[in-house]
């Protein structure tokens, strides 16, 4: 059975982040999901859009805040308010899943899950759809997997988390042995030579009712506060109980929460081009760039500037003798860094809120 053919597929794209290593494009009322960093469509819309070739159109839903309810309702009119599942806090991405998860059982007890992110930038769609067949697939055979998909590395990502490939079940399916954090430098080479670790997409398929079951077992705590959700959904009640909920909740990654501690997980290797747009220095990486290396967007006044990315709207801007510099000017914000450290742009944002609760006139 094709993934098509499937009547019990739903998809849920995550598009709570708030996206601060793309500062300052990106804003806490409009995220980097809701950009166009590489292409006319934004990232969101990219997303849905792919989904829209695998997945009836009526089962896929968006999880976020209602502060990115403009942004959803404009960049995704096709959806309807039920395929919205609103958040009241952020809450990292088990709680998403979580809430996400019992919003799919009530539908269909027997729903399979793809969940993925909002903002993460997929090429060779026919490749992306191949490898979700052999995920749905193992999930359809063994209803206790829990399935992520690996992208095999091109050079050794210290940006990255990376998964460890265990024993081969079949083509490009392997259980997984390990999950490890973002390595230092030295230890992203090593992982690169072994041939044995994927890096982590944050993509993942599974059957609602097996990853509330693993949420119970390992996350007891989210998990009552789900069930409590689950039974007034669609009712009036839901938005106050939700919200005290959640307000009890702490953050928490479904890869910590979960994924690290469960046994019966499997990660397929996809054949597709991947990038988590993490910060404005993949942007660089994967876009195309003149003779002289540079990304350029708008029109700067440069001289002598090469392997830089540069990005201006209407005001003049001029560079002069640099290089391998990222330049984003916006209307009321300018950064300008050196490539290597567009990992720091989030601890600009820190510093911007931390100027603000002491100044907040």
């Amino acid at each position: 059975m094709t993934i098509t053919e499937n009547d019990h597929i739903f998809a849920v794209i995550m598009a709570g982040g708030s996206g601060t290593r793309f500062w300052p494009r990106s804003r806490e009322s409009k995220p980097k999901q809701y950009l166009a960093l590489t292409d006319h469509a934004t990232l969101i819309q990219a997303t849905a859009g792919r989904l829209q070739g695998i997945v009836s159109p009526e089962k896929i839903s968006v999880v976020s805040t209602r502060p990115h309810k403009k942004w959803i309702d404009e960049q995704l009119p096709w959806l309807s308010e039920k395929q919205i599942i609103y958040e009241p806090l952020a809450r990292n991405t088990a709680p998403a899943i979580g809430l996400a998860a019992v919003h799919v059982r009530r539908i269909d007890p027997d729903g399979i899950m793809i969940v993925t992110p909002a903002d993460h930038l997929i090429s060779n769609t026919s490749a992306f759809i191949d490898t979700l067949q052999k995920a749905v697939s193992t999930v359809e055979h063994n209803h206790d997997a829990l399935v992520t998909l690996g992208i095999q590395p091109s050079f050794p990502a210290t940006g990255y988390g990376y998964i460890e490939c265990g024993e081969s079940k079949n083509d490009r399916i392997y259980q997984v042995e390990s999950f490890r954090e973002k390595p230092a430098p030295e230890v992203a080479h090593e992982f690169l030579a072994s041939g044995r670790y994927l890096w982590n997409s944050g993509l993942f398929i599974w059957r609602a009712d097996t990853i509330l079951q693993t949420i119970k077992k390992h996350m007891p705590n989210l998990y009552s506060g789900l069930k409590e959700i689950e039974t007034v959904i669609g009712t009036s009640e839901y938005e106050n109980v939700s919200s005290r909920i959640y307000n009890s909740l702490t953050k928490q990654s479904i890869d910590y929460g979960v994924m690290e501690r469960a046994n019966n997980v499997f990660v397929v290797k996809a054949t597709f081009d991947w990038s988590d747009l993490g910060s404005w220095q993949e942007v660089y990486r994967i876009s195309e760039k003149d003779d002289n290396g540079n990304v350029i967007k708008g029109s700067p006044i440069l001289k002598d500037v090469k392997n830089s990315y540069i990005e201006v709207g209407n005001r003049n801007v001029s560079l002069i003798g640099v290089q391998d510099i990222i330049v984003v000017d916006t209307l009321d914000a300018l950064l300008i860094c050196h490539r290597d450290k567009s990992q720091d742009v989030k601890w600009v944002v820190q510093k911007l809120k931390q100027k603000a609760k002491k100044d907040p006139s």
